[in-house]
């Protein structure tokens, strides 16, 4: 069973929350961090991406920017920005974007229960992200990034996180600069804490990572290199848990830099072995299991895959292993979209525009649109034990950064 535990958070003061807060790390490069905390000292990117404070010749991964992310971080504690809770807590995260709400637990997960299959994965990680937040959680000794973690719904866990917040006033709200609307409160009760708690030891028998196997990754292995008796912290990492029901996932679309030596009409050919091929008068947005949209020479068509063209397994039967089955590595050549720099990809949130303007300038050649995984596939390939095909998922909204920090040192 799932093993939780509340902790001290490192978080802004209420009034200067909003300038605190900051996207993901992994979602903005050096340069865009750059300009989204000009003139902002307060912003947590000084924090997660450090080397925006030094010469743009710095290697981002260079012990001198870990070392610049200890000194910002212990430099808005001193000076008041930041501040420690006095006791263990939980934290009720609530986002909303376009009207839809979502609300999570934050709390430290188990770091046993990781290695030991209680919290499960759908992804493989590469060791050079891992060693990235290794570097910075030794150096920081903080897990400033949030692991999003699912579960399936429990009654009596919606049925307290809904009364605290009815009952309990928040300690942050307000909008970011991009409309998506923060509420955190603090569960500080005794009473709620056991019993979150239990709980959890007691109805959830797994957690499963939906984003930041990396993050998971690193935190485990920072605990295996640390004396345990000395950093006790270091047991849990920090992550964020939603229950199935609150989660929506978008889709998560390709982008091809040339058709492997086919004309337009050849490729279009090709396709027409696995699928069925027409003509869309407008962007594709798929609608269904097994339907593509394609953007090629300037005009969309819908894809469907045929009977016989996927298998029913878990991994099979889902739409991003087709693409790569049928069409990047049967027809384009392209083995693994980890490491072939011919694809890219393009999340769900920046719409099928992108995918026009990426064709259309020249930069690529074809563009994919993909109906989104659901979480119960995403679940039923982590029971199976699978991984799922590379930059399947997209989950929107994106915690911030910042607002919830964990301290292992101290």
């Amino acid at each position: 069973m799932a093993h939780i535990t509340p902790f001290k958070a490192l978080r802004p003061t209420v009034d200067l929350a909003k300038k605190v807060a900051a996207p993901p790390y992994d979602v903005l490069n050096s340069s865009e961090a750059r300009v989204a905390a000009q003139s902002n000292p307060q912003s947590f990117l000084h924090v997660t991406k450090s080397e925006i404070d030094l010469s743009e010749d710095v290697d981002v991964h260079s012990q001198k920017v870990y070392e610049k992310a200890k000194e910002n971080i212990e430099i808005l504690f001193d000076n008041g920005v930041l501040l420690r809770e006095e006791k263990p807590c939980y934290y009720i995260y609530e986002l909303v974007m376009n009207g839809r709400s979502q609300t999570g637990l934050v709390a430290g997960s188990s770091v046993d229960d990781y290695e030991n299959d209680i919290i499960k994965k759908h992804e493989f990680t590469r060791p050079e992200k891992e060693q990235d937040r290794i570097n910075h959680i030794k150096t920081t000794g903080a897990q400033t990034g949030n692991v999003f973690l699912a579960y399936r719904d429990v009654d009596a866990i919606n049925e307290l996180i809904e009364n605290w917040k009815k009952n309990h006033a928040a300690v942050y709200d307000f909008a970011a600069d991009d409309s998506i609307h923060h509420k955190i409160w603090t569960v500080n009760e005794d009473a709620a804490i056991a019993s979150i708690s239990n709980l959890f030891s007691e109805k959830v028998p797994h957690t499963y990572i939906a984003d930041g196997h990396h993050r998971a990754a690193s935190a485990a292995k920072v605990r295996k290199a640390l004396d345990k008796g000395h950093h006790d912290n270091a047991n849990y990492f920090l992550t964020t848990l939603f229950p199935a029901s609150q989660l929506k996932i978008m889709d998560y679309n390709r982008v091809v830099k040339d058709l492997n030596g086919l004309s337009v009409q050849e490729f279009l050919t090709k396709l027409e072995s696995d699928f069925t091929l027409s003509p869309a008068p407008t962007a594709v947005l798929p609608t269904d299991l097994h339907e593509f949209g394609l953007f090629v020479d300037g005009k969309w068509y819908k894809l469907v895959a045929k009977e016989g063209a996927y298998t029913k397994d878990p991994i099979g039967i889902l739409d991003v292993t087709i693409l790569q089955n049928k069409v990047l590595d049967a027809i384009l050549d392209i083995k693994d979209p980890r490491t072939d720099k011919r694809v890219d990809f393009v999340g769900g949130i920046r719409g099928l525009g992108e995918l026009e303007k990426r064709v259309n300038s020249g930069d690529m050649a074809a563009a994919f649109s993909l109906y989104p995984v659901s979480i119960k596939q995403l679940f039923d390939i982590a029971d199976s034990g699978n991984v799922m095909p590379p930059k399947s998922t997209w989950f929107e909204p994106k915690l911030r950064d910042g607002l919830l920090t964990h301290l292992i040192y101290q």
